[in-house]
């Protein structure tokens, strides 16, 4: 199956990981192909946002974000989200459902446990400096080099903690499974394991996947080929069914 040249593509929004910009997907886009553009959604306080306020509340981020990218959704597309990101995307994809806005083609979801069981009481509370750069060095995914480097620290302190207590501020409340697949992506050697990767499919009523990869929490960096390759190739499929249905309706309009 493949998609071919002159069709419609499909957006990835790609939502970063706690302390993080959307930078972190930038190399992305020169990996994946024409069809699939890669559009990472920056988060207030960083990056070119970093004029603006850090945000706190999961459910409010969502619904922002949501406003935001409104009017891009006239096309196919799907969220993408690592670690935090990952339950961010849950969110927004909600709040989607929840303004009546397209749904996603799918919804992937890398390296965080599913939403239903999960406890996030240790981030209700904000943390020291010290806790924060003892959780940079279990997650693997900052350098020793940076952790040392006291001006960069003064920077990614602020966003993490703030992230941090956005993850504390979710609450699962009552969901509906959503109509749309969900994707999860996921660590052998990371602290989230297979069981909580597995509560992911409790969230869809259509269809659920789970791959692994070697590595740890940050296994998307080291991993990074084989994690795009997986994601073309469910989104190749997706886009295919999706360019099938359109022509089937397209068909029984012109007959009618």
């Amino acid at each position: 199956m493949g998609i071919e040249r002159d069709a419609p593509g499909l957006t990835l929004f790609c939502l970063p990981y706690s302390g993080a910009s959307a930078t972190c997907y930038s190399p992305w886009k020169a990996r994946m192909p024409a069809w699939l553009q890669v559009r990472p959604l920056e988060l207030p306080g960083r990056g070119r946002r970093m004029d603006e306020p850090l945000q706190t509340d999961m459910v409010q981020l969502a619904g922002r974000l949501a406003e935001e990218i409104a009017a891009e959704l006239d096309r196919p597309y799907a969220l993408f989200g690592h670690s935090l990101g990952g339950l961010l995307a849950f969110e927004l994809a909600h709040a989607l459902r929840d303004r009546g806005l397209p749904a996603p083609l799918a919804l992937f979801t890398s390296a965080t446990a599913g939403p239903s069981r999960r406890d996030v009481s240790e981030y209700a509370i904000a943390k020291s400096d010290e806790e924060l750069i003892t959780r940079l060095r279990q997650l693997g995914g900052t350098s020793d080099s940076v952790i040392a480097n006291e001006e960069l620290l003064e920077l990614i302190l602020p966003i993490l903690r703030a992230d941090f207590l956005l993850c504390g501020s979710f609450a699962y409340g009552q969901r509906q499974p959503l109509a749309v697949p969900i994707h999860v992506f996921g660590g052998k050697r990371d602290t989230v394991k297979v069981d909580e990767l597995l509560d992911w499919q409790d969230e869809t009523s259509t269809g659920f996947s789970l791959d692994m990869f070697e590595g740890h929490h940050f296994y998307l960096i080291d991993e990074q080929a084989r994690l795009l390759r997986q994601l073309r190739r469910y989104a190749d499929q997706h886009l295919a069914r999706w360019r099938n249905r359109s022509a089937r309706r397209q068909a029984a309009r012109a007959a009618g």
